[in-house]
């Protein structure tokens, strides 16, 4: 093995850094002056990787990190735990977390991938700020049909401000998306039939995996993987399974849209890429 998979596990306020599964550990405030000092000691240390989990609170972190050119790898967190449990590693603390961080980082040693770039970073947060305005519409329009009349007046109002506001995100991510380098992709993926511009920008913001994974990496990432359920000579029924249900929704929406013109199973080529629309995948909107 080569250099220490250091670990650390972000909180609001704290983070706590395991230097291996079995190395030093210590805690610093989640704050810039004290990531300078994290990433200076992280550096000397020579580490393989830098295992950070996925989470609300890591941006900051993460930033710096990319700046200084450490390899970090982001985690998802269930992993994480799964990893534990299997272990019998039931109990649960913050530094028992960056110590089992570590050791699944030694154990399982996690492929180092690109991050995305400042603005494919900013693309999402527009697109998830666009979805976070539709899930408050959807609430207010359901409260307006069993309201009484004193606050009828206030929930048109507030569906009103939404909608202007739903409107308003859907132009900013208009215009990133032409003014970033982005834009050459959008133009291939709105090529495709069916794919209009909320699901490009989808695509581009939830997926940017896409080009650089196989069909296989690409359709488990997005949700629409048919797992095997097989033992011994029972074959159970393959359903998906885990990805990004935000995107497969979108992909479903679509897929409805698009479906009484395409046969049960079409294979779309689109600038040498092969995008398989099977129904039975994408039609289950979970």
């Amino acid at each position: 093995m080569g250099g220490v998979n250091a670990a650390i596990d972000v909180g609001k306020r704290q983070l706590a850094v395991g230097l291996g599964s079995a190395g030093e550990q210590f805690t610093e405030p989640n704050e810039p002056r004290a990531i300078k000092r994290l990433i200076k000691r992280l550096a000397e240390a020579g580490c393989e990787r830098v295992l950070v989990e996925g989470g609300s609170y890591q941006n900051l972190l993460v930033a710096a990190l990319r700046t200084a050119e450490l390899p970090v790898v982001i985690i998802n967190p269930r992993r994480v735990r799964e990893f534990a449990k299997s272990i019998g590693r039931l109990a649960k603390t913050d530094q028992l977390d960056a110590r089992v961080l570590a050791l699944y980082g030694e154990r399982l040693q996690p492929p180092l991938r690109e991050l995305p770039d400042e603005q494919s970073q900013a693309l999402r947060a527009l697109w998830l700020r666009r979805e976070q305005l539709i899930e408050m519409l959807v609430m207010e329009q359901n409260r307006l049909e069993h309201a009484g009349k004193a606050l009828q007046r206030s929930l048109r109002a507030h569906i009103d401000d939404l909608r202007k506001e739903i409107k308003h995100s859907e132009d900013e991510l208009d215009h990133t998306v032409r003014n970033s380098p982005l834009w050459d992709r959008y133009e291939v993926l709105s090529s495709v039939p069916g794919v209009g511009p909320i699901l490009s920008v989808a695509l581009l913001a939830d997926l940017p995996e896409l080009g650089r994974l196989n069909r296989g990496e690409i359709a488990a990432l997005a949700g629409v993987a048919p797992f095997n359920q097989d033992s011994g000579s029972s074959q159970g029924v393959r359903a998906i399974e885990g990805g990004r249900g935000r995107l497969r929704r979108v992909l479903y929406m679509a897929t409805v849209a698009i479906w009484p013109r395409l046969p049960q199973c079409a294979v779309i080529q689109c600038s040498g890429l092969f995008i398989r629309v099977c129904a039975p995948a994408v039609t289950c909107p979970r």
